[in-house]
């Protein structure tokens, strides 16, 4: 079957590889859409420094079941999918806490082990989520899901102002589900067909940082005292210092990516302020549930959020146009049907 490889930093190729093993209970799917998402393209740069070369990418997924599941008459032959990309040991502090999605032993499809940029993949049924959603929507459950996740992280209340700095797919998410619970959200970023779609998403106020300050319009916004929640969906430096300084005192940030850079911090402010300072990585399955649920209601612009779809052969291309001009594209799908 033909997938797509990643060689090494900037070399993607269309490739014939083995077909795959389904055992111990997985069940065989048929890839019919797959997002690239920012970790596709750090990947690409050669920026993440989780992936190990070659690599098949892809983890946001929309498939086929090919067969029967014995006893789950839910996941049918011909039930659409999308999946959880994520492994979880079991065992380490995290899964015994109860929070998997952080599991230290972790391995996410496209990362650790090869992706789902291919014909077909084998998944355990526990990490299937079936719904009547289209091939997009359900590619567009797991990037969704992250940026959900990092609300709940936030303990994000309808009594909350919150700011989500970066408006990609995973900024989106948090987006949208702040804009659920009810709390005023404010959307940042540099592109304003970005910020737009964040409005349509459920954003009730926009800051384009490249007219206006960031620092200013939040103290507008907040009568001064910043928001009560800031998500960092971005991964920069000058972005994760940001959201210390700008969140109220007592406020909570939450870090969805991580800076490519060491980040010097005036850490007073973690004091003074006596902030809540969190991690957000990848997602639980009421994330799922969440984002399914919202998807199915229509409370999503979904066709607005796709800025390009290709076919497997042309995946190379796309990597390298994206990488040159990162502005372009907000989410590439690639269709394997």
């Amino acid at each position: 079957m033909q997938a797509l490889v990643l060689k090494h930093a900037g070399e993607a190729t269309v490739e014939t590889v083995r077909d795959p093993s389904h055992i111990g209970g997985e069940i065989l799917l048929k890839v019919k859409r797959v997002g690239l998402c920012g970790s596709d393209l750090n990947s690409y740069r050669g920026k993440n420094p989780l992936v190990q070369f070659p690599r098949i990418l892809g983890h946001e997924i929309a498939a086929t079941i090919v067969h029967d599941t014995p006893g789950r008459p839910d996941l049918a032959a011909g039930t659409d999918v999308t999946l959880s990309p994520y492994t979880s040991c079991g065992k380490c502090a995290s899964c015994r806490r109860g929070r998997p999605n952080a599991c230290q032993f972790n391995q996410t499809l496209g990362v650790q082990r090869d992706g789902a940029l291919t014909e077909y993949i084998a998944e355990l049924p526990e990490k299937l989520y079936p719904a009547k959603l289209s091939l997009q929507e359900l590619c567009l459950v797991e990037p969704l899901t992250v940026g959900f996740h990092a609300v709940a992280r936030g303990r994000v209340t309808a009594e909350d102002t919150v700011a989500i700095i970066g408006c990609g797919g995973v900024g989106l998410g948090s987006v949208a589900a702040s804009g659920s619970i009810g709390a005023r959200t404010i959307a940042i970023d540099v592109d304003d067909k970005k910020l737009e779609l964040a409005r349509k998403a459920g954003a009730t106020d926009l800051i384009n940082t490249t007219l206006d300050s960031m620092h200013d319009r939040l103290g507008e916004l907040t009568g001064g005292q910043g928001p009560d929640v800031i998500i960092e969906a971005i991964g920069l430096p000058e972005t994760f210092r940001a959201a210390v300084e700008e969140v109220a005192f007592t406020g909570r940030v939450v870090y969805i990516g991580y800076a490519k850079e060491p980040v010097a911090y005036e850490t007073r402010l973690f004091v003074q302020k006596e902030l809540d300072i969190l991690g957000s990585r990848n997602a639980l399955p009421e994330d799922f549930h969440a984002v399914i649920q919202m998807l199915e209601q229509g409370r999503f612009p979904v066709d607005d959020a796709v800025t390009a779809i290709v076919s497997l052969d042309e995946v190379p291309e796309s990597l390298a146009a994206w990488s040159s001009d990162p502005a372009r594209f907000s989410k590439i799908m690639v269709r394997l049907d």
